[in-house]
């Protein structure tokens, strides 16, 4: 389901010093259903391997191949049309649109799909997510109306909108308390092996981690090594 060899990210700098290597030959592969957890301190390059994987950024070398596809094949529109049907995303902030309410983000990623769903249909289909997140009465409710494990909760549905075959998660409890943290842990975990989705989790947390099926340690930009968890 991803396939990522030698990914490498450089950026250059000024004033005649070498680019700043953030990414250096990091390869990573996930099956299908399989949840990833990548491990590693501040400035070891999680959430930079977390944007490449996702083709929201290109690399300097290397190549990701996301459900069979080459995103190096793709141009930015194919790129976003990918991430449209195939892909979800969990972040820490969770980003929702503060003057949407919870189920009018949750119908945002419904909405970009290229071919669209019918209104009523989709209405229907994020007021089921909602609810399944335990949400059902919240669905009018906007962002500063909730709380924070509630806005994550929001962020979860709306990941899984446009039933996605991969879902990414940026440090998704990294703002929230310990016992919220693990109820969003339990929710994210189960609504991906409820569906099948290969989940890819950058966090801090080792506790989350192992919760996993394998954890890829970064460090300074490279593997360091590589948990098989079962």
């Amino acid at each position: 389901m991803i396939l990522a060899r030698n990914l490498t990210q450089r950026y250059p700098r000024t004033g005649g010093h070498p680019p700043l290597t953030v990414l250096d030959g990091v390869d990573l592969e996930a099956e299908a259903g399989e949840v990833i957890a990548v491990l590693g301190p501040s400035g070891s390059g999680k959430t930079t391997l977390l944007g490449l994987l996702a083709g929201l950024d290109t690399p300097t070398a290397g190549s990701v191949t996301l459900d069979g596809v080459d995103l190096g094949s793709l141009d930015e529109d194919a790129r976003a049309s990918l991430r449209a049907e195939r892909i979800g995303f969990v972040f820490q902030s969770f980003q929702l649109l503060p003057t949407l309410t919870a189920l009018e983000n949750v119908l945002v990623p419904l909405e970009l799909l290229p071919n669209g769903v019918d209104g009523d249909a989709a209405d229907a289909a994020a007021r089921a997510l909602l609810d399944q997140v335990g949400l059902g009465s919240r669905c009018d409710h906007h962002p500063a109306e909730l709380s924070g494990g509630e806005q994550q909760r929001v962020g979860i549905a709306r990941a899984f909108a446009n039933r996605p075959r991969i879902l990414f998660a940026d440090e998704p409890t990294g703002n929230l308390d310990r016992e919220t943290g693990r109820e969003i842990a339990d929710l994210l975990l189960a609504s991906s092996v409820e569906r099948g989705a290969t989940l890819v989790i950058v966090t801090h947390d080792l506790e989350l981690a192992r919760r996993s099926h394998r954890i890829v340690h970064l460090d300074a930009g490279r593997v360091a090594r590589v948990e098989n968890l079962g």
